[in-house]
């Protein structure tokens, strides 16, 4: 019966790509008119040149809040229009969005960790957009313990996010933070486990890192600028106490680095790092001394980085310091410097070492080589050194939830584009994987039906981008068919290539999606993100050309068939490529896009602008960063000219790159377009920059995208 049903399967998928090929039309539009917005002028004089600006005054909603109707008005026009042109598509869109919500389990539970006692797990209630937080006491059949019920405490709100939340090491406390606005700034709230009660700590506008010192009553947490959004210094809170009774145990000074708090995996350590882009400096402070002074680590070098972990034993430290792609030192508990680093893994030219997990046995170390994922498995003993072998020409792998010391396993996640996420544990001394969970897909997924490439461009200097590759079986490189090229290339950030099930909806419908592993992330070493930023920044943009190049070159698509999509700095990466390669597209979708790159990095008082000067530039200080900048900026760079169709997304509230970036961009484009495409803004009035935060909600906006995808290349099911 089960073959019956999977031969079914296969046919009605069968019948439907074919069914959606044939339903292939001419694309028409409605005979609407786009929203205008006023010019209003304004001048930028810097370093000698006098620039207008049309469109700046659309910042005011971020200078002054509700009294900036005519910002609100245009940003809902702009919906309105979108809406009213798409409106052929909502029959598609409700299609779309059921397929994609088929395929989440909505019932169901990851799989528990065991910490300090406890089995800890998320699950979920058919129906519920949210989670419930739970725990059991020593066994998976002990009675469960609800500690945060997040379906009911989201109810009253638009938007409802949770993070950071934290178990006192006696386990009779909870600390967490609480966002109902989607800027990422967080309110604290600790429960006390044995009576119930939730209690808010007086305390707004944090980031959502909270450790606990070992009393089990001080907290340490992180508080940032109300403007800037900045993190700005550390404090010490005493649980249930007035917040005026804080103590301040660090205030960074430099406007360039962000702050974090960790605590060692052996629980014996509380650490505060600030670090950028190009150093790092962390202070350290036994658990068990909360009123201790933290002492510095290693002060701040140039050019250096550092991360620490620590056992029972000695400090492990992650660094670049003389090692390009970074190597993995031991240090003392007395004696931190440098000076007494001492190599562990030494630095290896082909291998990009991430992180490292602790246990008390093993050290295992997160790497890349060629673009891929691998781990190193050594023993503390030193009889032990090892590759935990994966199997797949394309995947991703990461460390997961490896909360107990003492554990002998490792838990990790595995997938890779037609792979649903898969979570193992791999016995440390044995070698034996076991598959804990495999991502079930409710409305049916059969992975064999699918398939993945791994090619290697050739960009223009010679390098080599790789270029990951799913389509279904039967997709026909024959340069007619549709094909989704992906992208991010900044901050060193290695895009993976997981497994995302609502893009099965697309190659169901004869898509070929890939992933370009641009320049600026990390993917093939250190140096592939050193040759994409600052003054290098271009990389970025020509690696991506080159696989769209390819691409066509290669017959897996055509200019009237190859779409593209990045979001944030990837959105940057959409509008740079729309200036400099839009030929080769038929559509852009740019998310939630940095495209004012210019304006946004000569303004200190928009949020994060000044941590990003290492990325980027200091176009203020520096002429020739602002001209490069200035070169290459979306917004800037706008010419006559012919521009694909563009759907641009951003959320009113985004708290990393503002509302008005896309929103000045798109009007800009439509002043100067030569040809009759598409240009459209969608603004999420309620949410952020990671866009809704229920588990159901977000497939809305997918669907939307989907649909501009499908409607340009008239795939009408």
């Amino acid at each position: 019966m089960k073959r019956a049903h999977f031969i079914l399967a296969i046919f009605i998928a069968s019948f439907y790509l074919q069914k959606a090929s044939a339903q292939m039309t001419t694309v028409k539009w409605p005979d609407i008119q786009h929203p205008v917005p006023a010019k209003k002028a304004h001048t930028r004089d810097i370093h000698g040149e006098q620039v207008n600006d049309d469109y700046y005054w659309m910042i005011d909603y971020f200078k002054k809040g509700a009294d900036s109707n005519e910002v609100v008005q245009y940003l809902e026009a702009e919906n309105k229009y979108l809406d009213d042109m798409m409106a052929d598509t909502r029959v598609l869109q409700e299609t779309l969005f059921k397929e994609m919500r088929g395929r989440i389990k909505e019932q169901d539970q990851m799989v528990p960790y065991f910490k300090n006692g406890y089995f800890y797990y998320r699950r979920t209630e058919t129906g519920k957009q949210y989670y419930k937080l739970c725990r059991k006491k020593g066994s998976l059949s002990a009675p469960e313990e609800i500690l945060l019920d997040v379906d009911a405490m989201a109810e009253k709100h638009a938007y409802y996010s949770v993070a950071g939340a934290a178990v006192s090491p006696d386990n009779s406390w909870l600390v967490f933070g609480e966002d109902t606005v989607s800027r990422r700034q967080y309110t604290v709230m600790v429960k006390n486990l044995a009576t119930g009660t939730i209690t808010p700590q007086g305390i707004t506008n944090t980031s959502s890192d909270y450790v606990w010192a070992a009393d089990n009553k001080t907290i340490f947490y992180i508080s940032n600028n109300p403007l800037t959004l900045l993190s700005e210094k550390v404090w010490r809170h005493t649980v249930n106490q007035p917040a005026s009774a804080d103590v301040l145990v660090y205030e960074e000074k430099s406007n360039n680095n962000y702050l974090s708090l960790h605590k060692t995996k052996a629980d014996n350590f509380i650490l505060i790092s600030s670090g950028n882009f190009t150093n790092a400096e962390i202070r350290y402070l036994a658990a068990d001394t909360p009123s201790g002074k933290f002492n510095v680590f290693q002060e701040r070098m140039d050019s250096v980085l550092y991360e620490v972990d620590a056992d029972t034993e000695q400090f492990y430290i992650v660094n670049n310091n003389k090692a390009l792609n970074f190597k993995v030192s031991t240090a003392p508990f007395n004696a931190t410097d440098i000076s007494h680093w001492k190599d562990y893994v030494p630095h290896r030219p082909d291998v990009l070492v991430e992180e490292i997990a602790l246990t008390k046995d093993f050290v295992i170390v997160k790497s890349k080589k060629n673009g891929l994922d691998q781990f190193q498995l050594l023993s503390k003993d030193g009889k032990e050194n090892k590759l935990i072998p994966f199997e797949d020409a394309v995947y991703s792998a990461s460390f997961s939830s490896n909360a107990d010391y003492n554990a002998t396993q490792l838990r990790y996640s595995y997938s890779s584009p037609v792979t649903p996420n898969s979570v193992y544990d791999y016995d440390l001394t044995t070698g034996q994987k076991t598959l804990l969970k495999q991502q079930e897909i409710p409305s049916g997924y059969n992975k064999e039906e699918y398939t993945t490439e791994r090619v290697y461009v050739t960009a223009k200097d010679g390098s080599k981008v790789p270029l990951s590759i799913a389509y279904k079986k039967g997709f026909k490189k024959d340069g007619i068919q549709p094909f989704l090229l992906i992208g991010y290339g900044s901050y060193g950030f290695s895009y993976p290539t997981y497994f995302n099930a609502n893009l099965v909806s697309l190659m169901n419908r004869g898509f070929a999606y890939g992933i370009a592993h641009i320049r600026g992330g990390q993917e093939m070493g250190r140096q592939w993100y050193e040759d994409g930023r600052l003054m290098q920044k271009k990389n970025t943009f020509t690696d991506f050309i080159d696989c769209a190049s390819w691409l066509i070159k290669e017959n897996y698509t055509s200019p009237k068939h190859l779409y593209a999509n990045g979001g944030s700095a990837g959105g940057l990466l959409m509008g740079a490529v729309a200036n400099m390669g839009g030929e080769l597209f038929n559509g852009i979708i740019a998310d939630v896009p940095f495209v004012d790159v210019v304006n946004t990095m000569l303004d200190a008082t928009i949020p994060l602008t000044t941590n990003e000067y290492d990325q980027w530039g200091n176009p203020e200080t520096s002429k020739e960063a602002y001209l490069y900048m200035k070169s290459y900026s979306p917004y800037e760079n706008i010419e006559k000219k012919a521009y694909p169709n563009i759907l641009a997304t951003t959320g009113l509230h985004d708290s990393q790159v503002q509302y008005f970036e896309p929103a000045k961009w798109v009007p800009k484009l439509r002043d100067l377009k030569t040809n009759n495409s598409m240009i459209f803004l969608r603004t999420n009035m309620d949410f952020g920059h990671g866009g809704a935060s229920g588990r159901f909600d977000y497939l809305k906006e997918d669907a939307l995208r989907y649909s501009f995808l499908l409607k340009l290349e008239g795939i009408t099911q």
